[in-house]
């Protein structure tokens, strides 16, 4: 097991007061916490938990396609498990109706786009997948497990005022401006279960032990309310994949991995 490196990110939208098992000051604003790769061993999957205390940005992402057209490695697909939701937190995913590429444009220059993202009350235990081209945000009052390539590269279409840049073109090259349906969506459960095999990534919910897993690599482990394997919640761990049938707690955890790539 090894314990990976905890980079802590503050936000404008973060929160100040984390779990002690966060490692972050009293006062600070974290938005984000990410694990970060080994030196030399870089990931394509990554893990990081996120906390709101505001509306992130009205948002996309590119794919891999257009990712690489603008230089980077990887677009980003990206699974979101709900941990915490206040009685009044919100998640944007997709638009409430089909938009064009000018109306798109015209509605991010307006601020009217964050009224034609669909917003839906999340509860504790959501899974969310949100594929490269969906608009989305977060609202306030959220922490969130988020499972995503391995890209930090995101293309703002509304900040609500903050001073950041905009990238209203750039947005609409890659943005599929439609309502979201995704077969992943639903609740972890209350079993051992695979929530997303491919094509990016995999993220298992492990009640207690894993279930059976496909081949597998770079597998990160997530305790999420009790110690597993000597990793306490807040942490995240880099296990071999002999190790993983071994693996058991007395609460929750997470697995995320890579697939196995095929030789060509």
């Amino acid at each position: 097991m090894q314990r990976l490196a905890t980079r802590i990110v503050e936000k404008p939208w973060g929160r100040c007061g984390l779990d002690p098992c966060f490692g972050a000051a009293p006062k600070q604003k974290v938005g984000e916490i990410w694990f970060e790769s080994p030196a030399g061993r870089p990931f394509d999957v990554m893990a990081k938990y996120l906390f709101t205390t505001e509306r992130l940005s009205v948002q996309v992402h590119p794919d891999d396609e257009a990712a690489r057209a603008a230089g980077h490695a990887y677009g980003k697909d990206e699974c979101w498990i709900v941990l915490e939701a206040t009685d009044d937190a919100e998640i944007g995913i997709g638009t409430c109706r089909p938009l064009g590429r000018a109306e798109l444009v015209e509605a991010a220059r307006s601020g009217a786009i964050a009224d034609l993202v669909e917003w839906r009350k999340p509860r504790r235990g959501d899974v969310i997948y949100n594929p490269a081209g969906t608009i989305h945000s977060l609202g306030a009052g959220l922490t969130v497990l988020e499972i995503q390539q391995a890209a930090d590269l995101t293309y703002r279409l509304y900040d609500y005022g903050r001073e950041r840049d905009l990238h209203l073109q750039e947005s609409a090259d890659v943005a599929r401006a439609e309502p979201h349906h995704h077969p992943v969506d639903g609740q972890v459960g209350d079993a051992s279960r695979i929530l997303v095999d491919g094509p990016h990534f995999g993220v298992a919910w492990c009640v207690g032990v894993p279930p059976p897993l496909p081949a597998m690599r770079d597998i990160q482990l997530l305790p999420i309310d009790a110690e597993v394997a000597g990793l306490r919640p807040g942490e995240c761990g880099l296990v071999d994949e002999l190790e993983v049938g071994s693996l058991a707690s007395g609460g929750n955890f997470v697995l995320a991995w890579s697939h196995v790539q095929e030789e060509t």
